[in-house]
């Protein structure tokens, strides 16, 4: 018998597979179609201080291997996540769930994590840092070691569960940014983002996105979101959560070789709904095919 169970950050959890956030909801509609409880955990949607509508429609593009969004963390706010979303997901998920948290401010994640950081329904905490700080010309946080390092900071002194910073990909040296999260006290490193994308509708001429650009996700950016993996585990001691454009165990495999301790399923949850299910059910298969007994053995193995 393989073992898929991986520990993250303390937490021993089934497999490494979990849905990344904003392609799974609060987890109670999909817990209609199979039971999620079969999940690593999942990463709930993106969470804000207030409630948010999101952007202007339309705000979803086709691509060939891929779409790209600019939904804008729409979501009720985190009194109501707290209050109406977490006894639903309670119902039908008895694990604990990673929370996922944006801000538009340092005072903001801060007050957002340490409220979700209270519940005890959640696991770990998943700081988006891909969001543009309101206070500095709209510059994403995610995008300098200074500033990713305020964030990392800011929410370690309000909360107690470990924290996972995720990081964008659209920078010149994601290293720099890991390292500066690990060195303000981040328990682990979320990566990638989405990249940034656009399609042009050919019979207007115009962008097909209201916002005109979005984040790129889905089966193309594998190599790249690998690739950046790879290069962070050779420079922080700290877990990783792989993703982008994960879409079967074969995936999962490769993500955990280049250094990912567990491993996120976004874009995939969007086309196939039981994409999950699916990867954790062939994963001992795959396992079996390339002689791995015990899944933690493989972390950074390709080093």
């Amino acid at each position: 018998m393989v073992n898929t169970k991986i520990n993250l950050c303390g937490t021993v959890i089934d497999n490494p597979v979990i849905p990344a956030s904003g392609t799974f909801g609060f987890g109670y509609e999909f817990s209609e179609i199979y039971d999620i409880n079969m999940l690593g955990t999942f990463s709930f949607k993106g969470t804000t201080k207030e409630a948010r509508f999101g952007n202007p429609t339309p705000r979803i593009a086709e691509c060939p291997s891929g779409m790209i969004n600019s939904v804008g963390l729409q979501n009720p706010g985190v009194d109501a996540v707290i209050k109406e979303e977490l006894p639903k997901l309670k119902k039908v998920f008895s694990k604990k769930v990673m929370a996922n948290v944006s801000g538009f401010s340092i005072d903001e994640y801060a007050y957002t994590c340490e409220k979700l950081d209270k519940e005890e329904q959640v696991g770990w905490l998943e700081v988006n840092i891909s969001c543009p700080n309101v206070h500095n010309g709209g510059m994403a946080f995610g995008t300098s070691p200074e500033a990713a390092a305020q964030v990392t900071k800011a929410v370690k002194a309000v909360t107690e569960k470990p924290v996972f910073i995720k990081l964008s990909p659209n920078v010149t040296d994601i290293v720099s940014i890991a390292k500066a999260c690990e060195e303000s006290g981040a328990d682990g490193i979320s990566m990638i983002n989405t990249l940034l994308g656009m399609r042009i509708d050919l019979k207007t001429k115009k962008p097909v996105i209201a916002n005109k650009m979005g984040g790129f996700s889905g089966k193309a950016i594998f190599p790249v979101a690998l690739r950046m993996v790879y290069q962070v585990y050779e420079n922080v001691s700290i877990p990783i959560i792989g993703m982008g454009g994960v879409g079967s165990a074969e995936d999962v495999i490769e993500m955990m070789l280049a250094g990912a301790s567990a491993v996120e399923v976004g874009a995939a949850n969007l086309t196939e709904p039981y994409a999950c299910k699916n990867i954790i059910e062939d994963l001992p298969r795959v396992m079996e095919k390339y002689s791995i007994n015990n899944l933690t053995d493989i972390i950074g193995g390709a080093h």
